[in-house]
Formats: C-alpha cells, structure tokens, sequence
C-alpha cells in the first residue's frame, strides 16, 4: 500500500508519515518498482499503535522505546503518565480559576486586569505582609472576587492576615456566607474554626443561619466561636453552648458576657438561670466549674437567678456560697 492511501486509510498525513520514517518508528516494508514507499499489513498495524500510544500522552521517544523494546514495562510509564496528568489538571484548573476570578472582578480595560492579577499573586504570597497589604487594599482599590478572598481566609494561619481578610471579606458584598459555608464541611478542624471566625465578622440573616449550623460541630472550639458570635447577635440558640463553655472553662468570661447580654429578654433569663442551676446541681461538675456556673449568675436578672443564689449561699463549698453571697449583695444594691 502506498503512502497516500495509508495516509488516507489511517489519518495519518504522509508528511507525519515520514516524520515518523525520519525517526526509526515506521520502517517500509518495500519500495515499488519506481522507488514509492510501500507498506505492509504489519507497518499499518505498528502505525495505529503509534497513534493509540500517542493518544495516551507518550512522547515519540517514549513511543519508540515501548514498541521496540522486549523487556519495556509498561506499568512504569502508565503510572509517570498518570502523575504527570495529574499535575497538568492541576495547573490547568488553577489557570482557569484565575481565569474566572478576573471574570468575576468585571475588568474595564487591560490596566484593570492586571491589577486583579498582581492583587491575587499577593493573596498568594509567602510573605505575611504582602498578604496583609493585599487584603486591606482589596476593599478600596482593587475588587477582588469573594471567593478569592474566602479561598484566602480559609487557608490563612498568620493571625494578622487572617484579621485583615476577614475585614476585607466582610465588606465584600453578597455571596461571602454561601462560599465559607462549603469551608464548614471541611474535614479539617482548623478550616472550620476559620470559616466561623470569618462568619461572625460578616452582618445578615444568611451569615447567622451558618453560625447555626456550627453549634452542632463536632469541634468545641470551633462551636464556641459559633455561640459567642450567635450570643451577640441576641440568639438564644447559642445558650446550651455557651453553658458547655462555662463549665469546661473555655472563654468562659466571654460565654458568661454573652448569656448577659441574651437575658435581657425575661424568658430567655429564666431559661439560662434554670440551666445554670441544672449545670451546678450535676453531680459530675466539679468545684472550678461550680465556681464559674456561680458567677455566672450575677448578670443574669429574674427571681430565677436569686432563687439560685439564695441557696447556693449555703451551699456546702464554701468558694461557691461566698461567690453566691456577694452577688446577693450586690444586687440587693442595685436600683429597682
């Protein structure tokens, strides 16, 4: 078969035909009597092989050494091609979520392009600083897209830069809440201690319903962070987590700020009264915490939390009832 009709049969151009030819991998069988390449069967065959080796990735080279060589394994090759896909989707999926952040930032003009491009290179720079910098002039200079900044918060360790994104994030505009909410599924705790930290900077309803969400993480810390941001917000959902905290002495100063600031509704300060005094009379809570729980009390208002503390004035550890006894004083002292 001559050269024509193997390029048409196979796709193959003669001019890679010959390429091929020039490189060793297809050897005509035979020449015509007028000097034309001629193939046989087999030369046709070895060529569809070349192109089934070439749509794996291989190079030619490689392509060569598998078909010639008796003793080439090709699990060893398989398993570099398959890394070095890998790594291609790799740049290639990060290409294309650069691409579609500079998208989403709307750009005018080539100028403005660039600046989203040099914003984003220092989101992603080793040095502190320049994260730092990049995240405070992302809200007035250059719009940075939300999900570069919530990309950026969630992967954040330095505490500085971590304050400074959650600031930038928070005035970033809608879609923010959504985005840190996939960082809530993270299997990593740490990732989602920061998407709480970011969450409770951010105002709204949908930013709150997340929050919510994280009381039921399995992570202390990270319901902590939750219920402390909920408590200011005036939800009572947090209240069972933050008495967790009093008691095991986790921010508790904090936790007991906030159950303050919730009793200002009279149901809602009956409601973490009684729990206070569920969590004192357990039997497993022990001294320091009772301590705690006691203090606890003093902002709470109500006949609930006098009640309370009324009779933990007697009560058997002397800490408690002196605690318990000083917050009657004062207020008794308080003006109606």
């Amino acid at each position: 078969m001559l050269i024509g009709e193997v390029a048409r049969r196979s796709g193959v151009s003669a001019r890679m035909l010959r390429h091929y030819e020039s490189l060793g991998l297809v050897r005509p069988s035979g020449r015509t009597g007028s000097g034309y390449r001629e193939y046989s069967g087999d030369d046709i065959r070895r060529i569809f092989h070349i192109e089934s080796l070439r749509s794996l990735g291989l190079s030619l080279r490689e392509i060569g050494r598998a078909l010639d060589d008796p003793g080439f394994a090709p699990s060893a090759l398989v398993d570099d091609l398959i890394r070095r896909t890998r790594e291609r989707i790799a740049a290639e999926t990060e290409l294309l979520t650069r691409l579609r952040r500079i998208d989403a930032a709307e750009p005018a003009a080539w100028q403005d392009v660039l600046q989203v491009v040099v914003l984003l290179q220092a989101l992603g720079s080793k040095s502190a600083d320049t994260r730092q910098r990049a995240a405070l002039s992302s809200v007035d200079e250059v719009p940075v897209p939300v999900e570069a900044l919530v990309e950026a918060v969630l992967s954040e360790t330095d505490t500085n830069v971590a304050g400074a994104l959650r600031w930038a994030l928070a005035r970033s505009g809608d879609g923010g809440p959504a985005l840190l909410a996939e960082g809530l599924g993270s299997p990593v705790a740490a990732v989602r201690e920061r998407a709480v930290k970011a969450l409770a900077d951010m105002p709204g309803d949908e930013a709150a319903a997340r929050l919510r969400d994280a009381l039921a993480d399995p992570d202390a810390t990270v319901r902590g962070h939750a219920a402390l941001a909920l408590g200011t917000r005036g939800a009572a959902d947090a209240v069972p987590t933050l008495l967790d905290m009093i008691v095991a002495g986790r921010n508790d100063t904090d936790a007991a700020d906030a159950l303050g600031l919730l009793a200002s509704d009279t149901a809602t300060a009956d409601r973490i009264a009684a729990g206070l005094v569920d969590r004192l009379a357990h039997d497993t809570t022990g001294a320091p915490a009772r301590g705690r729980l006691t203090q606890a009390l003093a902002d709470i208002p109500g006949t609930t939390a006098s009640r309370a503390l009324v009779e933990l004035s007697q009560d058997e550890d002397r800490a408690v009832a002196l605690t318990a006894t000083y917050l009657l004083r004062l207020r008794e002292a308080r003006p109606d």
